[in-house]
């Protein structure tokens, strides 16, 4: 008997249940459906057109630098200023920065939440054994057929519940997760961007600082030793306290000037260090010289409406606004009813070894309906709030779809502005070249002071800062270029790229 009234509880419960399912198969999902925005109409980034290519200067990193558009950027764009210590270093900083690390375990989590909300699709089962010893007033009717007052009662039971998605409660649930989990992805990505950018310019900046301090340093010379020389001009009398004391304020600002360049380089060590995941009193062993970098000559500029495609921060914020979206659905769905759908089947008796025997099982079926009624207006308060959370997600949108814009022409503008900057400085050090040249032949028969040689020392020496500077700001503005257009993730072979 006992077989079957669970065979009869199986069969109802099955028939139930897949009536459930089909119920919810068959219902809708509340709420508006997301459309992804649409993309920028702008052909540009400047109102008279971004030029085709920056100027060029003879001279090391004076070439042209042409705008590719829609470059195929590489997923390793680092790899185009050809140094194989920066392609280590940047490598190296993958694999153990914290930052990027911390990404992909949020990511992780990400996706487990939408799996866990997937579940709900499901009936929930549960199992449990209630062994319990029990004691009754004798003037009550006892629990057992023996009607006594001390007795043992094991209940052993199976009971399963599910609740049917009618109106895709679940389903913009799971909806939203997702759109979570497609925005951590694309976190993960703007980390992985930002980190290798980051490396990458402050190797330039150790670079920039490295050949700074060395001409500095030149320059201090070259003005201590116009100082020794007014010095032994003094003891002769052919110049005047005066000159001597103009000389040393001089020489001291060209001292003053070494060590904020010596502390910005201590600096860009650590911060190098950091980034590839080490502490700073461990040193890394890659040293960067601007003669050891190139400079890429195609640059990347791809038109405002791929670049939504490729900027990880904008198609995050559009995974935002996804995400906001499902959840105007969830909140519209709770104001509806719900069926719940319960079974519960098991075996209740005095001994353990009678537990499933004849009479002891017992089992229900049931369905509940429930709507809310009154609740103060807290459900329509909260898909209000959903609602305007939507529209705040579609102008979050919208504002960094602008800022993108305007970092890819601000970065334009830069890498064109600093390529006129560094012909002009290089025509500067090639004037104080010559001029320097013309010195030392005039000093050589006798046509000029020691002084104005190292005078022309001194002005050739802080042109050539100047050129160090310009030359710098070039790889910098080559970086940014890059980062500003995504940084090529998509086509990145190191880890699994983000779908687009």
């Amino acid at each position: 008997m006992p077989a079957i009234q669970n065979i009869a509880l199986w069969r109802a419960g099955r028939s139930l249940l897949a009536f459930g399912i089909a119920i919810s198969l068959g219902a809708c999902a509340v709420g508006p459906d997301f459309h992804r925005p649409a993309a920028p109409v702008s052909q540009d980034y400047a109102p008279a057109g971004t030029p085709k290519a920056t100027t060029s200067t003879p001279g090391a990193d004076g070439g042209a630098q042409q705008f590719v558009r829609d470059m195929n950027i590489p997923g390793q764009w680092w790899t185009l200023f050809h140094s194989q210590p920066l392609n280590a270093l940047v490598d190296d900083s993958i694999k153990h920065n914290p930052d990027v690390a911390a990404a992909q375990e949020a990511l992780r989590a990400a996706m487990e939440n939408v799996r866990a909300q997937q579940g709900q699709f499901f009936p929930q089962v549960s199992a449990s054994v209630d062994p319990t010893r029990q004691k009754t007033g004798s003037v009550i009717a006892s629990g057992v057929v023996s009607n006594a007052t001390l007795y043992n009662l094991t209940t052993a039971q199976l009971s399963i519940s599910y609740m049917p998605d009618l109106w895709g409660a679940n389903r913009r649930s799971v909806e939203s997760l997702t759109a979570q989990a497609d925005a951590q992805r694309f976190q993960l990505e703007a980390t992985y961007l930002t980190l290798t950018s980051n490396v990458v310019n402050a190797a330039v900046g150790e670079a920039s600082l490295r050949a700074q301090i060395a001409a500095t340093q030149d320059v201090i010379d070259s003005q201590q030793k116009i100082l020794d020389t007014n010095q032994k001009q003094l003891a002769l009398g052919d110049v005047g306290e005066a000159d001597i004391a103009a000389q040393q304020a001089t020489l001291e600002q060209a001292r003053a000037s070494l060590p904020p360049l010596q502390k910005q380089l201590a600096q860009q060590r650590d911060l190098l260090a950091v980034l590839s995941g080490r502490p700073p009193d461990q040193d890394i062993p890659a040293r960067f010289e601007l003669d050891q970098l190139q400079l890429p000559q195609d640059l990347p500029m791809s038109l405002p409406a791929r670049l939504v495609e490729q900027r990880p921060d904008v198609r995050m914020a559009e995974a935002n606004l996804h995400a906001a979206c499902a959840q105007v659905g969830v909140a519209f769905a709770a104001r509806l009813p719900n069926i719940n759908i319960t079974a519960n089947g098991g075996s209740a008796a005095d001994q353990m070894h009678d537990l499933f025997g004849h009479g002891t099982s017992f089992w229900n079926l049931g369905a509940a309906i429930t709507a809310p009624i009154f609740d103060g207006g807290s459900l329509k308060h909260k898909q209000r709030a959903a609602e305007a959370t939507y529209r705040e997600a579609a102008e979050q949108y919208r504002s960094t779809v602008m800022s993108a814009l305007q970092n890819v022409a601000d970065s334009l503008h830069a890498a064109q502005s600093d390529a006129d900057a560094l012909v002009a400085s290089s025509r500067a050090e090639r004037a104080a070249a010559r001029s320097l040249a013309i010195a030392q032949r005039q000093y050589a028969v006798g046509d000029i002071s020691m002084v104005a040689l190292l005078n022309a020392q001194v002005t050739y020496r802080q042109a050539e800062l100047t050129l160090i500077q310009a030359r710098a700001a070039r790889y910098s503005d080559s970086v940014a270029l890059f980062q500003a257009v995504g940084g090529g993730w998509w086509n990145r072979q190191d880890v699994a790229a983000s779908s687009h």
